[in-house]
């Protein structure tokens, strides 16, 4: 008879299935694809936003960004130099070879007032820069007793 002992009598014990059953394994893996698939898209983005759809290239990261930094006491610095207010334009303009596009990064200590910091963006804007981005520390940002910032409101063209 087919599955006993080789040599064993007849209708003796069986041997053990030596194969295993896949398709519970198969079962198993396409639902937790299929969880997978539907929950990944939802933990992504937590605001939902209908994103306009363009034509244009993706910007190019080909140069290093600029960082002018203002400290505590409210002295301004370019790249690791110090520098005075008035001159920052002619030294950004010297550096980025009269690119007006090149990116900016302006840090500022916590200390400084807004009026500091708006002061110093205002120099470079008006040098007509069109690039200038705040930096921020990201880290501090689930801090207890940290405030988050308020989103800002969009402005109507004219």
């Amino acid at each position: 008879m087919a599955g006993g002992f080789p040599g064993g009598k007849k209708g003796g014990r069986y041997k053990p299935l030596a194969e295993i059953n896949v398709t519970p394994l198969v079962d198993v893996m396409l639902v937790l694809l299929i969880i997978f698939m539907v929950t990944a898209p939802l933990l992504t983005n937590s605001v939902n936003v209908d994103l306009p759809k363009t034509t244009a290239s993706p910007v190019s990261q080909d140069s290093e960004p600029l960082n002018v930094s203002v400290t505590a006491e409210g002295k301004v610095y370019l790249q690791d130099t110090e520098i005075a207010l008035p001159d920052l334009v002619t030294k950004l303009a010297a550096i980025a070879k009269d690119q007006k596009d090149r990116r900016i990064y302006v840090r500022g200590d916590k200390g400084i007032t807004y009026g500091q910091m708006l002061e110093v963006m205002g120099t470079i804007i008006t040098g007509g820069f069109t690039k200038v981005a705040l930096l921020t520390d990201p880290s501090g940002a689930g801090a207890p007793g940290a405030v988050p910032a308020a989103p800002v409101p969009a402005t109507p063209k004219p």
